[in-house]
């Protein structure tokens, strides 16, 4: 691709990973963007960096608008792998260059770099950068996800640089929303926002409604959102920035969904009746196994929906491993106002329940009733307890859902 405009002299110059489908244990099967961005002023400047392993893009794009040589500042948002390991390259460019990056994200970069022979300066929240007609104005995001994290707003061009804030995992050739929207799917990028948040920013609501909150306090609303990730927000800023609010709060849908994993088909065989009986009450219930499903697509629908069945057989008295890491995933997504139940099979010794309800207490989470074991394979009496248990727990997360 070539260079695109956000706003006049304000260019997208990153690259486009088409071929990645392994982010850091994150399934992508849509692939991604590794987005920086070119503001040509009286002081040119670039707002971060792209993979290593992309930078001979990302500078053939700025080769293409400017040299690099002429480069005086370079914006580290989020010293991330991701966005962060291009820098050698980009400094080689541009050795009058100065990095511009909080005091926590400079400590990182040493790590990973022999800083010594690059120019910084530390900002933090408030601080300003003129470059000529524009001003960019910085705004710390600590554990938003990382703790050297922030954002960059240009002032007078009303363009927010949202590091992973606001981002999808999508590889296109579009751009902006508005144009993947209508060239693809407005269902698929709704999507792909969801799921970005429940996989990385899930832990991180409290921060992000704060810092929310700052941008309206400093009266910054956007006219463009610009992540590190994904499409670029120009005409549904204002919309995306209020789904964040309510996926920070918690917000789900009333419907369940039913976790499990199987060995011999016995807790297989369980999820069908509860799921009728979920289904009777009105409730929409989808079946998810763990063994054909990627972890982030069971983390996205765990999000979306208020109430979660784990079904695990017992294997050598504690859960199936599968169940295990799911649970181990989400605990450390800390997810909350959620209802979480537990049920399967066992052989001779049952554990694998009694366990999934000591992680759930572990989590935090609303817990319902205090599970269901059934014993081999679950006779016409079992699927009738089944069918009940289902009942019983969509009038519960009803009930629960209310108070939201």
């Amino acid at each position: 691709m070539k260079p695109v405009e956000l706003k006049k002299d304000i260019f997208w110059v990153g690259a486009i990973d088409w071929a990645v489908r392994d982010f850091h244990g994150y399934e992508t099967p849509r692939g991604t963007t590794y987005n920086n961005y070119l503001i040509l002023d009286e002081e040119v400047t670039l707002v971060d960096t792209v993979k290593y392993d992309f930078s001979e893009i990302t500078i053939k794009h700025i080769q293409e608008l400017v040299d690099p040589a002429k480069i005086k500042h370079v914006i580290i948002n989020h010293i991330e792998n991701d966005h962060a390991t291009g820098i050698d390259k980009i400094m080689d460019l541009s050795p009058d260059a100065t990095i511009h990056i909080t005091d926590r994200g400079k400590k990182g970069l040493d790590r990973f770099f022999d800083t010594s022979r690059w120019k910084f300066h530390i900002v933090k929240s408030g601080d300003t950068l003129k470059i000529g007609k524009n001003t960019l104005l910085f705004l710390e995001t600590p554990m938003v996800h990382w703790p050297d994290s922030m954002m960059t707003y240009c002032q007078e061009a009303g363009v927010l640089f949202s590091q992973d804030g606001f981002g999808q995992h999508l590889a296109s050739t579009a751009r902006f929303d508005d144009q993947f929207s209508a060239c693809v799917s407005s269902v698929v990028l709704e999507d792909a926002v969801v799921d970005y948040y429940a996989n990385i920013l899930m832990p991180f609501g409290q921060l992000i409604l704060d810092k929310i909150a700052d941008l309206q306090k400093l009266g910054i609303k956007p006219e463009i959102i610009a992540p590190d990730h994904g499409v670029i927000w120009r005409s549904q800023a204002a919309k995306v920035i209020e789904s964040y609010v309510d996926m920070a709060q918690g917000k789900a849908d009333l419907r369940a969904i039913i976790v499990y994993d199987t060995m011999w088909k016995s807790t297989e065989m369980m999820s069908v009746p509860i799921s009728e009986g979920i289904s009777s009450e009105g409730v929409d219930c989808r079946i998810l196994k763990l063994r054909a499903t990627p972890m982030n697509v069971i983390i996205k629908e765990f999000w979306k929906a208020r109430g979660t069945l784990f079904g695990t057989p017992t294997l050598n008295n504690i859960m199936y491993p599968s169940v295990a890491e799911c649970l181990t995933h989400l605990r450390g997504l800390r997810p909350k106002n959620r209802l979480a139940g537990a049920f399967g099979s066992y052989g001779w010794g049952g554990g694998a329940v009694k366990e999934a309800y000591e992680i759930f207490d572990k989590m935090g989470l609303e817990k319902f009733d205090s599970g269901l074991q059934v014993i081999y394979k679950p006779s016409s009496e079992d699927e009738e307890k089944c069918y009940r248990f289902g009942q019983e727990f969509a009038k519960r997360l009803k009930e629960y859902h209310t108070r939201f």
